[in-house]
């Protein structure tokens, strides 16, 4: 039976450095496996993405060097905080990203943490890695929009 009311997405995490350092080529959301007290820690906004990535490891899809905080009155329940966690994605989905990850030199990064619901979700890109000139026209063109933008506030 679907459900009918809307489910809410609070954003718990970004990964902004992606968009600079990547061509974003493709987006899809994934669910993460995650044990108790490192939901309570999301829940407390104490995640990073900077440096996470993503890989295949015996058939299954794993976000490493994701760091999310111990949570404080977790104790003994806590685990390390940049362990790799498994995502949960349909069997197809992930060969095909592995595919397309050995074969043409794209990388699997985390964009984006959030709730849907009551359930955690990741937000995968399909990444192309940006070279510096890349990175200086897009910068470049972010200034010229920037410049616009003012231009008209100042004309209206």
């Amino acid at each position: 039976m679907p459900r009918t009311e809307k489910q809410s997405v609070k954003i718990m995490a970004r990964n902004r450095e992606a968009y600079h350092e990547y061509f974003v080529e493709e987006e899809l959301e994934a669910g993460i496996e995650l044990c108790g007290t490192e939901v309570k820690s999301i829940r407390q906004g104490a995640l990073n993405l900077k440096d996470a990535w993503c890989g295949v490891k015996n058939g299954e899809m794993l976000v490493n060097q994701m760091h999310i905080s111990p949570y404080e009155q977790g104790n003994i329940f806590n685990r390390d905080p940049t362990r790799p966690r498994r995502l949960l994605l349909h069997k197809r989905e992930i060969m095909r990203l592995y595919g397309k990850v050995k074969q043409e030199g794209y990388a699997l990064i985390p964009l984006s943490v959030y709730f849907k619901g009551s359930r955690v979700k990741v937000n995968l890109g399909l990444c192309k890695g940006k070279k510096l000139y890349d990175k200086r026209q897009a910068a470049a063109e972010k200034d010229a929009q920037r410049q616009i933008q003012r231009a008209m506030k100042e004309r209206y």
